[in-house]
């Protein structure tokens, strides 16, 4: 399983991982992401599109109120889940029984929006799989400050976001190929833990206390951080370095999501595309290529050159570009051109965003839970991404001023890139 052990720079100990896990935990990650982002992109458009032309609610309207249902759970249950995590003892470790139960209540939660027929019932599938789904997640981000050493978390954490960006195109390409709402949510119930079982099979962890201190709490109790006020202390006061790192995250992801929310709209009603969901398969494709070789070139490059912050800047200022393109030419060409740009900016973000995040955690007892809440930042912006473009689309501008203040959102978190000093 593990090569001779490297050194980090802050003296602690850990293996390297080799290409078996690394492979499981990829599969694993590409298996939440499709059970997110097939709905995400596809599916929930599509089904709440078909549900508010039987009713009065506009379909606008309706998908934010799914979204933002879904992502207020999935803000509470990301932490929950890292704090269950953190705490579980088992024979089987306190990683694979949290991914295990996620992944078997996300299943259901799609089943769920297979069969629903109404607004509520799609709230209630959607709560489920925000909640299932934020257990996977928070055991596999967890792993990587658990098993993988520093000198190998530019390049893992860069998987885990080409992960993602692949569990996308998986998704999306279910949700079309199928070409039916129902059988495509019963696909990806079925498809996304099914990807997950190999990290259940291959993943070893010893059931006692994580193996590695977190850098900035080499010199803590461990025992004041176990005990409940020590975590609320934890999350109370987890440092600077993790607030800004935790901004910078929300913002950026608050860019995707505000990309991703309304795109199969835009496409069909500024753009004037005839087959969208077709349209947002091929987007994708080049998203996903242009993101994955960025993502896996940067993660690789940063662990090099021990570089981090110039690889957030490059990739926010690239979605300030392409996003800006969306308002300000609504032409098929530019939405090409634009792409690249997202594509680009997301990958060289997510080459180094998991790198960052557990180099800034507090300590090792709370590993999961502050990861949780670091996992909040991705998953705020789902909530966040409705309460802001909703009214924008419908009665303040409409999507050209949608995406230029998205646009604006990604300069944003340049701004605010200089105030994480830890980060090299």
């Amino acid at each position: 399983m593990a090569t001779p052990t490297a050194a980090t720079p802050t003296g602690a100990i850990l293996p390297r991982v080799r290409a078996p896990w690394v492979t499981a935990y990829v599969l694993a990650m590409v298996g939440v992401a499709a059970g997110w982002f097939g709905p995400i992109q596809i599916l929930l458009p599509e089904q709440a599109q078909a549900l508010a032309g039987e009713g009065t609610i506009g379909k606008e309207t309706l998908l934010a109120v799914v979204t933002g249902y879904g992502a207020a759970a999935s803000m509470l249950a990301n932490p929950l889940w890292g704090a269950l995590s953190d705490r579980l003892r088992t024979r089987w470790g306190h990683r694979r029984p949290v991914l295990v139960a996620g992944a078997a209540v996300g299943s259901v939660g799609l089943v769920v929006l297979a069969v629903a027929g109404t607004g509520p019932a799609m709230v209630a599938g959607w709560i489920l799989v925000q909640i299932g789904l934020n257990g996977p997640l928070a055991a596999l981000a967890a792993m990587i400050g658990d098993r993988v050493p520093e000198v190998q978390r530019g390049t893992v954490g860069a998987l885990f976001g080409v992960a993602q960006i692949v569990g996308v195109v998986v998704g999306t390409a279910v949700a079309v190929v199928v070409g039916d709402t129902a059988i495509g949510y019963a696909a990806l119930a079925v498809a996304a833990p099914a990807l997950m079982v190999s990290i259940v099979l291959v993943h070893r962890e010893p059931s006692g206390r994580p193996a590695e201190p977190a850098a900035p709490a080499a010199t803590r109790d461990p025992r004041a951080v176990r005990a409940p006020a020590g975590w609320l202390r934890v999350l109370l006061r987890p440092g600077a370095d993790f607030g800004w790192a935790w901004l910078i995250r929300f913002l950026l992801n608050l860019v995707n999501a505000l990309v991703l929310l309304y795109l199969y709209y835009y496409l069909a009603d500024r753009v004037g595309v005839d087959d969208p969901g077709t349209l947002v398969l091929m987007l994708t494709l080049v998203n996903v290529t242009i993101a994955g070789g960025c993502a896996a070139a940067g993660g690789v490059l940063s662990d090099r050159w021990r570089r981090r912050r110039g690889f957030i800047a490059a990739g926010a200022g690239a979605l300030a570009a392409g996003t800006a393109l969306l308002g300000l030419l609504p032409y098929l060409p530019a939405v090409l051109v634009a792409t690249v740009f997202i594509g680009a900016g997301w990958g060289l973000f997510v080459a180094v965003d998991m790198a960052v995040m557990t180099q800034v955690l507090p300590d090792a007892e709370t590993r999961a839970m502050m990861l949780g809440v670091a996992n909040v930042a991705a998953s705020l912006p789902q909530l966040a991404a409705p309460v802001l473009a909703a009214p924008i689309v419908t009665s303040a501008g409409g999507y050209p001023v949608l995406y230029l203040v998205t646009a604006g959102v990604a300069l944003l978190a340049l701004a605010c890139l200089p105030r994480l000093r830890r980060i090299g």
